[in-house]
């Protein structure tokens, strides 16, 4: 699973175990296993392509993984029902990548929107709720702006908002920081750590922006090519970010990989794979056999 197993006597939240998902026949996620524990941040990185996004994907269920489970608060939902599964998605809270509001709501609206649909509450006890959750991201004096009207990061952060509606016990955020300035960004990482406290809620963070990444994170996992490399504190991830040059020429393939990714070196055995790599299997991602693929095939059927 990875270079190291974590040993930690605490139950997981989240339990992932030789998780395979396949498009055209091909594995983009390949026996990913991992685990996430009860009021942690564990931040999931790695390169364009690695597979950091299905992987969100199938933990909030909209993708359906080819093998393996994923069980989040006790419930398998690879092999779970639609009911089943629907249980399980009231226990979570998404912040999508762009927020995900609807244009034609306000923020307010946007925020109680999961409230008017799972819940019985009356109008009050909803319009209460929405205030609370929206002061907790700092934008309660905005509730009545559109979308349209606010900037990128208060996007954000009013899609957290939305994802805390229902009291969540886990959050997913898909790039929290991707698109933002510099600024903007270290707020949300520190909404996000702040949350996290106060709410005791555990979450997962999908990420390649590295400043980000160590300040959030408790744990981290680093994907490559679909397969998990290794999860582990983020002091480990810290010293190998620090190894010095020459010492990091003596790190086997695999940490010097790491250790490119963390820094964003130039130079390594990312870049050197890439230069190495057929072009045409880079674009088709596997090897062309030229013997057995037409030149034009048909879409009509017989």
């Amino acid at each position: 699973m990875s270079e190291s197993t974590p040993t930690d006597a605490r139950e997981p939240v989240i339990r992932c175990r030789d998780v395979v998902k396949r498009f055209d026949g091909r594995a983009v996620i390949d026996g990913v296993s991992f685990d996430v524990y009860r009021g942690e941040t564990l931040v999931v990185m790695g390169g364009s392509g690695s597979g950091k996004s299905t992987t969100l994907r199938l933990m909030i269920g909209s993708l359906e993984a080819d093998g393996g489970s994923i069980e989040i608060a006790g419930t398998d939902i690879v092999r779970a029902g639609r009911d089943d599964l629907n249980r399980v998605r009231l226990k979570i809270g998404v912040l999508f990548q762009s927020g995900a509001l609807f244009n034609s709501m306000t923020l307010a609206e946007n925020v109680a929107l999961p409230l008017v649909e799972h819940t019985q509450l009356d109008r009050d006890i909803i319009d209460i709720q929405v205030k609370i959750k929206l002061e907790l991201v700092g934008l309660r004096e905005h509730a009545d702006k559109y979308p349209s009207e606010i900037s990128g990061g208060m996007k954000k952060r009013a899609g957290l908002a939305r994802a805390l509606s229902l009291d969540p016990q886990i959050l997913f955020y898909d790039e929290p920081s991707a698109g933002l300035d510099p600024v903007t960004s270290a707020e949300i990482d520190r909404l996000i750590v702040d949350l996290t406290k106060k709410l005791g809620v555990t979450s997962v963070v999908i990420t390649h922006e590295m400043d980000s990444a160590f300040t959030i994170a408790d744990r981290m996992a680093m994907l490559d090519k679909g397969k998990m490399l290794v999860v582990e504190d983020r002091a480990w991830f810290e010293a190998v970010r620090d190894t010095p040059a020459a010492e990091a020429a003596q790190m086997n393939e695999q940490r010097r990989l790491i250790r490119q990714f963390l820094r964003g070196d130039a130079e390594g055995p990312i870049t050197a794979r890439r230069e190495e790599t057929n072009y045409a299997e880079d674009l088709m991602g596997s090897p062309i056999d030229r013997e057995t693929i037409p030149s034009v095939v048909t879409t009509r059927r017989a």
